[in-house]
């Protein structure tokens, strides 16, 4: 019975140090939060250039609130930046297209879909625009969905299509995630 409550003392002490940690941003500030995880078996090279694009597709489902799937770049990046990966050695290009293009609306513009002031992506955009990430939307996608450039936030950048950014970035040796 005395090895029970040790091994239950143990498993308490070790889980509240790892409930008690507060989250990091090293990389993007204030969004995508993470925490220090010790003797892990895969690390990133520190020094190392890393080159992902991610493809944003995914609608948020709460549009009174940032994309889970926006802030799960910025936690990309502090992930990388936990491991060593500085700053200027991270490259990442966002290709936002289909129902995903709503998050880069301008506050304006998405009032008048959602009937919510602000958008709250924004603060999450900026964030990872100060952090280094490219913004790319689909320019099919704006069409498509009847936008013209000065509906969506000024920082965006416009490819002709997600998929030619797409295939041009990967042949570039980009890491391709899907979010």
């Amino acid at each position: 019975m005395k090895n029970v409550y040790s091994v239950l003392i143990l498993f308490v002490l070790f889980n509240s140090s790892i409930l008690a940690q507060e989250a990091q941003f090293p990389i993007v500030k204030g969004f995508g939060g993470i925490y220090e995880i010790e003797n892990v078996v895969e690390e990133l090279e520190a020094n190392k250039k890393v080159k992902i694009i991610v493809e944003l597709v995914s609608e948020n489902k709460t549009p009174e609130d940032h994309s889970f799937w926006v802030n799960n770049i910025a936690r990309l990046m502090n992930l990388h930046g936990i491991e060593g990966v500085a700053s200027e050695d991270l490259d990442v290009k966002v290709i936002v297209h289909g129902p995903a293009v709503y998050d880069l609306l301008s506050h304006g513009n998405y009032f008048e879909q959602f009937r919510i002031a602000k958008n709250p992506n924004l603060a999450v955009f900026e964030a990872l625009n100060e952090a280094g990430a490219e913004v790319i939307i689909c320019g099919q996608s704006l069409i498509a969905r009847d936008l013209g450039r000065n509906e969506i936030w000024e920082k965006t950048q416009v490819a002709t299509s997600a998929l030619t950014t797409i295939t041009k970035n990967v042949a570039d040796g980009y890491v391709l995630l899907k979010f």
